[in-house]
């Protein structure tokens, strides 16, 4: 009888152990999802806006074709002007923030489709909520993605919800409430994008060039998504580059249309660099007023389009709100860590940052998909060369290079010091996340995966 109960404590143990290990399991690949929505979430906003921003950077040293095309006393031409002689004028600083040099936090907000045409905005959820913190001195950027299912309290009475019910609830002011209330910042500006931006977008410049990687096809007749794509090079107009943005029925999924919104990406910005592109500016102008809101103005957009030309991609730092997933009933939250969030707010919108001491050895994991086990090798003697302790290493299922620092001492200057002796590192993305679910305890894991 002895033998029989220590075999069903044996079975009960492994069996409880077996259930926290597939909860660990689970909570890091929800936390992948996150990474990689946010991800997907930047580069949906960065569309959108850098459209338009984008677009008076590129065409503004050409002030006699705007005279000729728009007028020398039109509100467009004067907007050009403004960066044009900011670029210019080698005496003075090559940007003048609107407010001030003192670090600017900027709410980006992606809101769904409205079933209202003549109201696109009232009762909308926020699909996608990203705080930007701009610091013009350093020309640096960090983001922060807040997930849409974080549970929180919102103001006026409202009580417990997720996060992006509160724009539906009481629109854009209840929003920067709750994240203001929420991670204890303030926001200074705020830019809003519907669903419909990049539609509308791809109609006013006439077509988007992309290289179409296979044959994509999928109807979905209840939600009118109708996608029909062969492989090669497509101009996609409109409906085309919506169905090629949102196709995900292959084996990489998610990952797969990560990968297609930045081809996407490159191929808009190659057309905004055409020189027909610029007739076609009042349109993408005319785009922005109906489908983007915000509190700026052209001219403070002006700034922010001068001040892209000198943000150094070095110092960008991203990070998602660390929590675990939990579900009530048939509600989803995200819940939020207090002490991991506050970690990432500090270091991210206050720039706090702790410096390793001197001689001090730093940790390292090194992940790596199964087509990479060879850079992976090069990668992990690099990092031994200089002076890093690499203490794990190990498969992971991810299709981006990254390297993702996990403790404060883990800074943007140590990991360019770091490229520097690990030449093998260059471009990759740096992340902030405090919860190490990769591989051990260590101060930073180096992701080596893709092509």
């Amino acid at each position: 009888m002895t033998i029989n109960s220590n075999d069903e404590l044996t079975r009960d143990h492994k069996a409880d152990e077996n259930s926290k290990r597939n909860d660990y399991l689970n909570k890091m690949k929800k936390h992948q999802q996150e990474q990689e929505a946010f991800i997907r979430a930047v580069i949906f906003m960065f569309i959108i806006f850098m459209c338009v921003i984008c677009a008076i950077f590129i065409f503004a040293g050409n002030s006699e074709f705007m005279k000729e095309q728009f007028g020398e006393d039109s509100f467009i031409t004067k907007i050009f002007n403004i960066v044009n002689k900011d670029n210019n004028n080698k005496e003075k600083a090559e940007f003048s923030m609107p407010f001030g040099p003192k670090r600017q936090n900027i709410l980006l907000l992606g809101v769904d489709a409205s079933n209202n045409d003549n109201d696109l905005w009232t009762g909308t959820r926020t699909d996608t909520i990203i705080l930007v913190n701009i610091d013009p001195k350093s020309k640096s950027v960090n983001a922060i993605s807040i997930p849409r299912d974080s549970k929180v309290y919102l103001p006026d009475n409202h009580g417990i919800q997720k996060i992006n019910a509160a724009h539906a609830i009481g629109g854009v002011g209840m929003t920067i409430r709750t994240v203001e209330d929420t991670l204890g910042v303030h926001i200074d500006r705020y830019i809003m994008v519907h669903d419909n931006a990049v539609k509308a977008i791809v109609d006013a410049l006439g077509g988007v060039d992309v290289y179409v990687e296979k044959p994509m096809r999928y109807h979905d007749y209840s939600g009118n998504l109708h996608i029909d794509l062969t492989k090669g090079v497509h101009r996609l107009d409109a409906k085309q580059a919506v169905g090629y943005l949102r196709f995900r029925h292959d084996a990489l999924g998610d990952i797969g249309r990560t990968h297609r919104q930045q081809w996407f990406l490159r191929g808009l910005l190659a057309e905004l660099q055409k020189p027909e592109t610029i007739t076609k500016i009042p349109d993408i102008i005319n785009v922005t007023k109906q489908y983007v809101k915000t509190n700026m103005s052209l001219y403070e957009l002006s700034q922010y389009a001068a001040l892209t030309k000198h943000i150094d991609m070095d110092k960008i730092e991203i990070a998602t709100l660390p929590g675990a997933p939990n579900k009530k009933g048939y509600i989803s939250y995200w819940i939020l860590d207090p002490q991991k969030s506050q970690e990432v707010v500090n270091r991210l919108i206050y720039r706090e940052k702790i410096h390793p001491e001197e001689n001090m050895v730093l940790t390292a994991g090194v992940m790596y998909s199964s087509q990479n086990a060879d850079e992976a090798e090069v990668v992990k003697n690099e990092l031994a060369a200089a002076g890093v302790n690499v203490s794990c290493t190990g498969h992971i299922a991810k299709t981006h290079t990254q390297f993702i620092a996990h403790s404060n001492m883990v800074t943007n200057e140590y990991f360019n010091w770091l490229k520097k002796k690990t030449p093998s590192i260059t471009g990759y993305q740096f992340v902030y996340e405090p919860v190490n679910y990769y591989c051990g305890e260590t101060d930073f894991t180096i992701v080596v995966a893709g092509k």
